[in-house]
């Protein structure tokens, strides 16, 4: 760990995972950590980063772990229905995502439920690996927003790169070597406290949700040495799909050569 002690005590799977996971991903890549100052030592809280590759989840749980304040995520529930995989999921303590059923209730009920019990709840506020050709951060979806306004918990932005150099966009193939740097950047927590106590609507939860989205952008900027699109990617108007592989119908382009980016799930 480079931050604080690690305050809590671990679900056996957690533990498990992590023992064999993190001495694979340390051997397999580099990290540029920056901005663990800005993840909270107590208390519960939303952490949210953009999403560039069915790589990240591993990342963003490495990056949050090394933090002190292992993480527990939303995840699909096609996830937790995989053999072995899904059983460990939920043995970790992570929350299954229904989309477009009556469940998905619940799931939102479980991530307040474990912010208030003092975790550490990571979202990948756009829903799915961007469709922004040149993988900046797209409109967000506003779970992330909600939980944290309902919990007033802090809401804190986090800019990733490099995970797409392992796995491209939608990618099964794993390039390891040469390893390749994971950069991850934590910023202060998002500022929502003149949203308290009005009614969470949607005009509120887009506002928040927006603030997010800039916030992880500012931060990718620092990362990537660039400067963003001047606007963000929204697939609704660019006719493009959010569920399943846009690059089946070549909707996105591909990411960058790695010569022009510097750099550095679902």
């Amino acid at each position: 760990m480079t931050a604080g002690a690690r305050k809590r005590q671990l679900p056996f799977a957690y533990r498990a995972v992590a023992f064999v996971l993190r001495p694979l991903l340390m051997r397999v890549t580099k990290r540029d950590w920056r901005g663990l100052e800005n993840i909270p030592a107590e208390g519960g809280f939303v952490v949210s980063t953009n999403h560039i590759s069915y790589a990240d989840p591993l990342v963003f749980a490495h990056f949050m772990f090394d933090s002190g304040r292992e993480a527990y995520f939303l995840g699909k529930d096609s996830l937790f229905a995989i053999p072995v995989v899904g059983w460990l999921l939920k043995k970790c303590g992570q929350i299954p995502v229904y989309r477009n059923s009556a469940a998905a209730t619940d799931s939102y009920r479980a991530a307040v439920e474990g912010v208030r019990a003092g975790k550490a709840l990571g979202i990948f506020p756009e829903g799915t690996i961007t469709r922004d050709p040149d993988l900046w951060p797209m409109r967000g979806k506003t779970g992330a927003a909600r939980v944290a306004l309902e919990t007033r918990c802090p809401l804190i932005p986090v800019a990733q790169w490099g995970a797409q150099e392992i796995l491209s966009p939608y990618g099964h193939r794993p390039s390891l070597f040469p390893r390749k740097t994971m950069m991850m950047y934590a910023g202060p927590p998002v500022d929502l406290s003149d949203l308290y106590g009005r009614p969470i609507d949607t005009k509120i939860l887009r506002e928040a949700t927006d603030r997010l989205m800039d916030r992880i952008t500012d931060l990718l900027e620092v990362l990537r040495e660039e400067k963003r699109p001047t606007e963000r990617f929204d697939p609704r108007t660019h006719g493009v799909p959010e569920i399943g592989n846009p690059l089946k119908h070549h909707e996105i382009g591909r990411p960058k050569p790695a010569a022009d980016t510097d750099g550095s799930t679902s």
